[in-house]
């Protein structure tokens, strides 16, 4: 499509205009930062990129003449200036999303917007279900985003703090009643923020710690979510209302959103994580929220000025104001004269002092966050007996949720721990040399017979298993302090035998980290099953389990729910998207069929990265692409990278996020409890089995069968640039191993994204789906396409990344590489031309994308921007690797066209 023929519907015409706008002031802050050249040159480069695009070879060949040769200083500066304009797009899409969000609401003869929570309420009412029924339904609902820390965030926080700025100054620019000289300062403002995040370095020189990342997560908790949070409840509330006729404010809804993190838990491959950091991070948590708290009581106390002369208090919080007024004299000479004979300022300024303490971990703290949520209920009992329904009970409610969310933890901390390390520091603590070396079986049985007779360790541990042991110790000493939901699962990667799930509780024993009464270990443990292999063998390492009376007797006590992730990463990179797909769906099938069996229950953790070949894409997505059987009102998964920046940036897109998954999980979760789960068509799973070991066998075949295809990768992707780049905490690569298998699955996809191959997102689907129309015929994939959601997801997902592919682009990166290597990239446009003609066939379409015109047009509008940056960055690494990869100004320019073109593509790994 040639850049005039792409068309804006009326609906997004102010997109279009915010476009323009924002491309002219970025024009205007280039020519004052960088002067009339530098804009000079990027108008020529972006005029000749264009050309290209609308076919003419010639601009093609003549850009790449442009760019070689740049000075490192001036082609950084080309790389910012496109980057700038990337920035100011990414935001005038988000805040389109938010526009469109708003007007559903406005229309209110208009339906519901889709996915949103009063849709699926109206969906669920449609259907039949009571107002008991109904709140039944939300008590078994539970959505838990899960933060994590892998180096695919290219963009540092400050700048990510300026984007924020300029998002929320543009949602500023809707309102219809501002005036001219308000649009010209907001404007003004916009412009402002613009120019010094041109005059900040983009990406920091030294390489993150744990409280860089700690901090980053911290961010989107505290000041985006916390904030946002009561808002879902409100429109929940609301919605309910509207459709059964019971007032918002008597209703009782139960909490369905809750945050965990890994960031300062996650040891697997990061020795900068242990003990200490687990301690601090909690630590930190506390203090984050407990300050909100009482920033939020700060605030209610100015508005909640009720006067005793005019209103009266409940008995019971007169008597909590008396009791505070002699435990707390700080707070009692705090409150100033005026304030005496006004009882909820005097009480939330007593809650202040409270939480003062606790902050500064002084006596008069409170315990635990059920001591500050009765206080804060007396003060909602009180206005609501008090004629305060519309003087404060609404905003005091508002804190009520955020307590009953957040607790004193903020977020709950996972701690992860590779599987091999456990087994280690066990063959050391016993003297056994061959321990590493023995069956899964054989390791079992000992592991039972040590945790039954309480075996210690009877050989002094070195540093790395006192390091371990002492983890138990903090997450045992860390659930008294900050609260049994501080620390959440024990996740044992790499597992892949029931022996490894039952190491951690021999350890935790060794550590004494257990109650000394009953005997308990107060650890529920995941495995995580990773690799193609494991994720096959899942129910079988779970029946191993469940048959073990010692751990079934753990698992009852722990209250009968078994976590298991299943991990999109690693199985992506071994056997390419469709395999990895298919084994994650019948895991989750074989997962829940055995714990159902046992009479257990299940919760499966969706262990996913931020790009699609990674599991990431859109949070409802994760439910409807689910097992029926595997629905049961639960949704835990992984957040990470530029994909939380995308989902919860700002307030109304974090909403809009939360929306989704409550209304996926809620209409699912409701067909599942209304009727039996019914099978999927076993024609479909038939089809698609064969689909899957085709496209797996042709993924591996390129991948794994010649090892000179790593040679070939490391030198047509700027792998050895990423790998060096300052962006986590945790290495790319595992010390412990060479080549393709030492590679983190991370910046595998990182770096085939840069180069346009995106070979991690679609190889081996073509293949895949040339042998099931051969063997099944075109019109069995598409019905499955048509009646199977996880196959449709499948296809869809296939179908974005090939838009996203630029095989063009890919060819310049190919002439990186040594002429014998080149076979490499025709078997790949081979398969290419092959999946994109057979996803056009399945879905009956002439174009990618022709039934998502919204994407294609951003892909078509985007792709001029990113050309320039992509033949900077080949020349660079041409150049730079000539030095030895030892010239610094040109690896730091590289840096810089990597974050640039992430931004374009809006995709790391």
């Amino acid at each position: 499509m040639k850049r005039d023929e792409i068309q804006f519907p009326t609906k997004h015409v102010a997109l279009r205009d915010d476009v323009h706008a924002l491309g002219e002031m970025v024009g205007q802050v280039l020519r004052e930062q960088g002067g009339d050249r530098l804009y000079e040159l990027v108008e020529e480069d972006r005029q000749l990129a264009i050309r290209r695009r609308a076919g003419d070879a010639a601009a093609g060949e003549q850009l790449a003449v442009r760019l070689q040769g740049r000075p490192p200083a001036e082609a950084a500066d080309l790389v910012r200036a496109f980057s700038t304009w990337f920035r100011s797009v990414n935001l005038a899409e988000t805040v389109h999303r938010v526009r469109r969000r708003r007007a559903y609401f406005i229309e209110a003869s208009a339906k519901p917007q889709p996915g949103g929570v009063v849709a699926a309420l109206a969906q669920l009412h449609a259907e039949g279900l009571s107002l008991e029924q109904l709140l039944a339904l939300l008590a078994k609902l539970r959505i838990e985003p899960v933060f994590i820390a892998h180096p695919t965030e290219s963009t540092r926080r400050t700048i990510l703090r300026k984007q924020q700025r300029v998002a929320e100054l543009l949602l500023d620019r809707l309102d219809p009643t501002l005036t001219p000289q308000e649009t010209r300062a907001l404007w003004s403002r916009i412009r402002s923020e613009t120019t010094t995040e041109w005059q900040t370095e983009d990406h920091p020189r030294e390489r993150l710690t744990v409280a860089d990342e700690r901090e980053h997560v911290i961010f989107y908790l505290a000041e985006v979510l916390y904030r946002v949070l009561p808002s879902f409840y409100d429109e929940l509330a609301q919605g309910i209302e509207q459709l059964y006729g019971v007032p918002a404010e008597s209703l009782e809804l139960p909490t369905i959103i809750r945050f965990g993190s890994w960031v300062g838990g996650d040891m697997d491959g990061n020795q900068d994580v242990h003990a200490k950091s687990i301690r601090e991070t909690l630590a930190r948590h506390q203090q984050v929220i407990v300050n909100e708290y009482f920033a939020d009581c700060q605030r209610l106390a100015q508005l909640l000025s009720q006067s005793a002369s005019r209103i009266g208090v409940s008995a019971a919080l007169q008597t909590r104001i008396d009791q505070y007024s002699t435990l707390l004299p700080g707070a009692q000479s705090a409150t100033p004269a005026r304030h005496d004979r006004m009882p909820y300022r005097v009480f939330l300024t007593q809650i202040a002092e409270r939480l003062r303490c606790t902050y500064d971990v002084r006596p008069n703290a409170y315990e635990g966050p059920e001591q500050l949520l009765r206080d804060v209920r007396l003060i909602a009992q009180s206005l609501h007996d008090n004629r305060g329904a519309n003087a404060g009970y609404f905003n005091v409610m508002r804190l009520i949720r955020r307590i009953e969310t957040f607790g004193f933890h903020l977020a709950t901390l996972d701690v992860r721990q590779h599987a091999n390390v456990h087994h280690y520091v066990i063959g050391l603590g016993i003297g056994d040399a061959e321990w590493l070396n023995r069956s899964a079986a054989e390791r079992h049985d000992l592991l039972v017979q040590m945790i039954e007779r309480d075996t210690g360790h009877a050989v002094d541990l070195d540093a790395l298993g006192k390091r371990t042991l002492s983890v138990f110790e903090a997450i045992m000493q860390c659930r008294h302090r900050y609260g049994p939901d501080a620390v959440g699962y024990y996740v044992v990667s790499n597992t892949s035998g029931a022996d490894d799930v039952l190491a951690p509780l021999l350890l935790a024993r060794w550590a004494e980290a257990y109650d000394k009464r009953s005997g308990q270990v107060a650890l529920d443990i995941a495995p995580l099953f990773e690799s193609i292999e494991t994720l096959e063998r899942c129910g079988e390492v779970m029946r191993t389990l469940l048959a073990d009376p010692l751990y079934r007797n753990h698992l009852d006590a722990r209250g009968r729910t078994q976590c298991a992730l299943v991990g999109y990463s690693g199985s992506n990179k071994e056997a390419g998207i469709c395999a990895s797909r298919f084994a994650i769906w019948r895991a989750q099938s074989d997962l829940a069929a055995t714990l159902a069996a046992a009479n257990e229950k299940h919760l499966i953790f969706h262990g996913r990265g931020g790009s699609l070949a990674r599991g990431g894409g859109r949070i409802d997505a994760l439910v409807q692409t689910a097992p029926a059987s595997a629905i049961n009102g639960v949704l835990r998964l992984t957040e990470q990278g530029e994909a939380i920046n995308q989902s919860y940036g700002l307030s109304p897109i974090a909403l809009r996020t939360l929306d989704r998954a409550f209304s996926a999980l809620s209409l699912a979760t409701s067909q599942a409890i209304r009727s039996p789960p019914q099978a999927d068509n076993p024609k479909h799973i038939e089809l698609c089995a064969r689909m899957v070991e085709v496209s797996r066998d042709t993924y591996r075949r390129l991948v794994f069968s010649d090892p000179t295809f790593f040679e070939y990768f490391e030198t047509v992707t700027p792998i050895d640039v990423i790998s060096r780049m300052q962006i986590g905490s945790r290495p790319a690569s595992r010390p412990d191993k060479q080549g393709l298998d030492a590679l983190r699955s991370v910046p595998w996809v990182f770096a085939w994204t840069q180069s346009r191959h995106m070979l991690p997102y679609w190889y081996g689907a073509g293949a895949g789906l040339d042998a099931a129309i051969s063997s099944d015929g075109l019109a069995a994939v598409q019905t499955a396409y048509r009646e199977w959601g996880f196959f449709r997801h499948l296809i869809d997902d296939v179908e974005t990344s090939l838009a996203r592919t630029d095989l063009d682009i890919a060819a310049y990166y190919n002439d990186l590489a040594y002429v014998s290597l080149h076979r490499y990239f025709v078997d790949i446009r081979r398969e290419f031309e092959r999946v994109a003609e057979l996803v056009l066939e399945v879905k009956g379409q002439s174009q990618l994308l022709d039934r998502d015109k919204t994407l294609q047009r951003s892909i078509e509008l985007r792709n001029p921007y990113v050309d320039p940056m992509h033949m900077m960055q080949i020349d660079l690494l041409r150049r730079w690797r000539a030095t030895d990869r030892q010239d610094r100004q040109l690896f730091d320019t590289l840096v810089a066209t990597v974050s640039g073109i992430a931004l374009g593509l809006q995709s790391t790994g």
